[in-house]
């Protein structure tokens, strides 16, 4: 399996959309925004990875002009629909206040992003089903 795809494996694993389960998550820290000007998905609790590579670091610089560290790259498992997706090269930001699903990297590794009538749908790009739907609102 190539690191980086969304990649469908039972347990294995600026627009902005919420990205969440029907059902809520079981803290803060499990929700992630779909962001459109991010250019890396980004993760703020160690918990959420499934495999981290501490070694790697590097640097992020936010819409706002803050520079944060990144402490690590690797896998975070998310389920949508009832499926668990691997989301890989995801950056380890503890200081984030949020985790951040870029847009830019899931267009990358083929999926089909559509922001439409208050809603961002997520879709497969060989089957056209929808992976996620989630209503795009204002906090």
């Amino acid at each position: 399996m190539a690191q980086g795809v969304a990649t469908r494996k039972g347990v294995c694993s600026g627009v902005m959309a919420a990205v969440t389960d029907p059902t809520p998550p079981q803290n803060k820290d499990e929700t992630w925004f779909m962001d459109s000007s991010c250019s890396n998905h980004m993760c703020k609790s160690e918990e959420l990875f499934s495999c981290l590579d501490k070694s790697y670091k590097h640097s992020v610089k936010l819409g706002n002009n803050t520079k944060l560290s990144v402490a690590g790259k690797g896998i975070v498992k998310l389920k949508f629909n009832n499926v668990t997706y691997a989301i890989g090269d995801v950056y380890f930001v503890s200081e984030l206040k949020s985790n951040l699903l870029s847009v830019g990297q899931l267009q990358e590794k083929g999926l089909i992003i559509v922001f439409k009538g208050g809603n961002c749908n997520v879709m497969h790009p060989t089957r056209g089903e929808i992976i996620q739907t989630t209503n795009m609102k204002a906090e």
